[in-house]
């Protein structure tokens, strides 16, 4: 009997040793690895179009309508006029519907099964665009598209105009606006001739390799009826000022701009005596005419106080400034009169007061500017207004450390076919490292 148990006893023991064996082999089994696992978590991540959404949604893609409402664009796709209401006012911390503009982009997502709406997506702007969950959540998220900033340097010769130059050479038309900005005060772009030459440094804004507009000027030179004209962009790190300045550290900003209206042109100068297209007769013209289309922007040439907004039988809807005890300007034969501008209301320089039009004792689409300067109307085009203000002299030296190195490169002769492309990207690189 106890030459049986034995070899039971052993096999019970052999048969214990091999579940261990069994389990610790179980328990230490390799984990898949992240290549491995790839593949299964491919299979069911859904593909995303580019605002973020899945691509297996039906969609209806346009641009706002005229005169559309957020409920026009949602409703005629299954959405009821009381869903609206509910989505509008829970879209409000994020976005107000109220500001959807004609023209601009929107998509539509619907759900296969019941052609209802599931998502609207609004682009406001190019930088951005607003996804609008239609469903039971209603929930509503901005999103800011990345933008990227490239430094580019352009330069050329004036064959026709500054506009033309510059989009023959694929450069985004902002910057002509942008320049015309920076010399609004030592540059007449109203008198720019043939032969007249430039080169700018400037930063331009991507997305996607798209570019969407102009950033900083960093640094240019406008040669204009054979004189330079430089202009640097520096930021004072105490104060925050951002400004222009020439080569000696003077602000480009005047105390007035050179016109009212961006990019018209002179229709009448300031003469003593001008043969009248109405009344026929000769007579003094002691302002300058600035033709522009109907409902162009007017601004206000300088910081002042509005002393008249009104009309009157010869000059029409018109406004008048008093900018100190020196200077007054007026702006004269207004469509309308911008919405708060009235007497005693201040205005800052650039601030639009009115807008192009020919009433009062006009013919055509243009805006008469007056200059008084002590009580006596004066040709604007002839003064020579001081400077704002110059780099503060703790900053003088940082300045000129950025005005020397802009300086040297924009004085080089112009080049056929420009420079570099990556040339003003390695010349901001040195310009930061002295600072």
């Amino acid at each position: 009997m106890r030459d049986t148990l034995i070899p039971v006893g052993i096999l019970l023991a052999g048969l214990a040793i091999i579940v261990f064996l069994t389990t610790t082999s179980a328990s230490r089994a390799p984990i898949p690895t992240e290549a491995e696992a790839l593949p299964v978590a491919e299979a069911v991540r859904p593909v995303l179009d580019d605002y973020g959404l899945p691509v297996d949604l039906e969609t209806v893609s346009a641009r706002v309508p005229r005169n559309a409402t957020f409920s026009d664009l949602i409703v005629p796709h299954g959405i009821a006029y009381e869903r609206v209401v509910t989505l509008a006012a829970s879209a409000r911390p994020t976005f107000d519907v109220r500001r959807i503009q004609a023209g601009r982009p929107y998509r539509i997502y619907k759900v296969d099964s019941t052609q209802t709406a599931r998502f609207l997506v609004y682009e406001p702007d190019r930088t951005s665009y607003v996804v609008f969950d239609l469903g039971d959540e209603g929930a509503v998220e901005r999103v800011e598209r990345p933008v990227e900033t490239q430094v580019r340097t352009v330069e050329g010769t004036i064959s026709s105009s500054l506009y033309v130059t510059l989009m023959e050479q694929d450069v985004h038309p902002e910057l002509a606006t942008r320049m015309s900005e920076v010399f609004a005060w030592q540059v007449d772009f109203y008198r720019i001739q043939p032969g007249d030459s430039f080169r700018i440094v400037f930063e331009e804004r991507r997305i996607d390799g798209e570019t969407i507009g102009i950033g900083d000027i960093q640094a240019a030179k406008f040669k204009h009826f054979g004189n330079d004209f430089y202009a640097f962009h520096y930021v004072n790190e105490e104060t925050g000022i951002d400004e222009h300045y020439d080569e000696e550290g003077n602000s480009l900003r005047k105390a007035f701009l050179m016109a009212p209206v961006d990019f018209s042109r002179i229709s009448s100068g300031f003469s003593p005596r001008r043969f009248h297209p109405v009344q026929k007769r000769y007579k003094a013209h002691l302002g300058t005419d600035y033709a522009a289309p109907r409902g162009t922007p007017i601004k206000a040439t300088g910081d002042g106080v509005v002393t008249t907004a009104a009309y009157g039988q010869y000059n029409g809807n018109y406004v008048k400034v008093r900018h100190n005890g020196t200077y007054t300007t007026q702006y004269l034969h207004m469509s309308k009169i911008a919405s708060g501008i009235r007497p005693g209301v201040k205005v800052r320089q650039g601030q639009v007061i009115g807008y192009v039009g020919a009433t009062g004792l006009a013919t055509g689409n243009h805006v008469c500017y007056r200059f008084w300067k002590n009580g006596q109307q004066v040709n604007h085009r002839q003064e020579d207004f001081p400077s704002v203000g110059p780099v503060p002299n703790g900053e003088r030296a940082r300045y000129a450390a950025v005005q020397s190195a802009y300086k040297a490169q924009l004085d080089l002769p112009l080049q056929t076919g420009g420079l570099d492309p990556n040339y003003a990207m390695l010349l901001g690189a040195e310009v930061r490292a002295t600072l």
